[in-house]
């Protein structure tokens, strides 16, 4: 009977972040390598992206030989472990890609072993091919690969491999001199493993500080405001109960190029748009470049600022000078004319946070809306007051990330970027 040995991998840079595997069938015998596999799989945790590279990996190798025994080798503790049935598999996100991996050979033709992180350069360097691919809005080519092929007699030796089982894990090693960094370092993939391994031996709180629960990821808003129309540069009051300008040709310029560094990331999984039509343009030339459509969500919509609309600061000043001073001065006060006041906008902002964060769970979601929306959404997730409004500078096209946590906290990761207009 044939043999073959899986070696697979899988990163990624931020953890959750892009992410991507890498996964190469070797002849047991020969030391030949058989098949190489990577891909770029979008906004994954490191141990995900393991999952994927050994399924990969599995495919590969069922398609050279169905009747073959295969030995995995790879150098995370959790994968190796879980698939011997040693550990529990409580991750939602696994559960699915452990049950497909267990499907492709019987389980009386296929081992397990963990290896140190040095021994797996060449899964490794597949894996950041993939992920490099990916920044670049690509998928990884087999003809573009650099990463070392395996010659006959150069494959390390099976015999004297369950020993390292329970040694800890190694640091990785560049797999070249001026190669790109590995995809995640020591400390990383040791809290992954040490985390999964804590899962298995205490129940973890379910919430708080403390949890030991590795929470999968998170749900990241990449907050869009939309492209600039006739009245923004004006700087004039521009809400959801006015005449709901265009983008003006300056505008549409800014859409395509935030669509373009959007893409270059090739990060984003899905597009949420406000119902106004300059959103929904911006939103438009972003999912033609991405391929993907676009939900409307009303609660994206910018705040109706009354009989304000239309008009600029000065202007308002003038006209409604006590209004204005009490709006200034208080969230619950409403724009002349029975506007929405900034404590309504953010409890609708609140409602269809949570809304969309249920819909949307793990994935990365761009969300194209307006000043006050966007601003609401960064002011929630670091806790401060209703007057940081006041303070946050938002650019028309700025780019903006926001992280969901299934404990319920979240992580402001960029603000106003508007270096893809430069």
């Amino acid at each position: 009977m044939r043999e073959f040995i899986v070696e697979a991998d899988g990163g990624s840079r931020g953890n959750p972040g892009p992410a991507g595997y890498g996964a190469v069938v070797i002849d047991a015998a020969t030391g030949e390598t058989l098949a190489e596999r990577a891909e770029y799989i979008g906004i994954a945790t490191n141990n995900v992206a393991e999952y994927r590279g050994l399924v990969a990996g599995l495919r590969a190798a069922h398609e050279l030989d169905p009747a073959a025994r295969v030995r995995v080798r790879m150098d995370s503790k959790l994968v190796v472990e879980q698939l011997s049935g040693r550990w529990k598999i409580k991750h939602p996100d696994m559960k699915p890609l452990a049950a497909e991996a267990a499907r492709v050979f019987p389980p009386d033709r296929i081992t397990y072993e963990w290896m140190p992180r040095e021994q797996n350069k060449h899964a490794d360097r597949l894996a950041n091919e993939a992920m490099d691919a990916g920044r670049r809005g690509e998928q990884w080519s087999p003809s573009a690969s650099t990463a070392e092929l395996l010659t006959p007699g150069s494959a390390a030796p099976l015999q004297g491999r369950e020993e390292l089982r329970d040694q800890p894990p190694q640091p990785r090693t560049p797999t070249t001199p001026g190669s790109a960094p590995s995809h995640r370092g020591e400390a990383t993939k040791s809290e992954d493993d040490a985390r999964a391994a804590r899962n298995v031996a205490t129940p973890a709180p379910s919430t708080g500080w403390g949890a030991t629960a590795d929470m999968g990821a998170p749900t990241t808003f990449v907050l869009l405001r939309h492209g600039e129309t006739l009245l923004t540069p004006q700087k004039r009051f521009s809400g959801s109960g006015g005449t709901d300008p265009s983008l003006s040709d300056v505008g549409r310029e800014q859409a395509e190029r935030v669509a373009a560094a959007l893409a270059a990331r090739g990060t984003v999984q899905a597009i949420v748009a406000s119902p106004l039509t300059r959103t929904r343009q911006t939103a438009a030339a972003v999912a033609a470049r991405l391929g993907l459509d676009v939900a409307i969500e009303d609660g994206l919509r910018e705040t109706d600022f009354g009989a304000w609309e239309g008009l600029t600061f000065a202007e308002v000043q003038e006209r409604y000078p006590e209004d204005l001073k009490t709006w200034l001065a208080s969230p619950k006060a409403e724009p002349t004319g029975g506007g929405e006041s900034f404590a309504a906008t953010a409890r609708r902002i609140a409602t269809t946070r949570d809304k969309l964060i249920a819909s949307y769970a793990g994935r990365t979601v761009l969300l194209v809306s307006h000043v006050t929306p966007i601003k609401s959404l960064v002011r929630l997730a670091i806790g401060a007051p209703p007057e940081a409004l006041y303070r946050m500078e938002l650019s028309a096209a700025s780019l903006s990330a926001v992280a969901y946590y299934a404990d319920g906290n979240a992580s402001l990761r960029l603000f106003n970027d508007t270096s893809h207009l430069r």
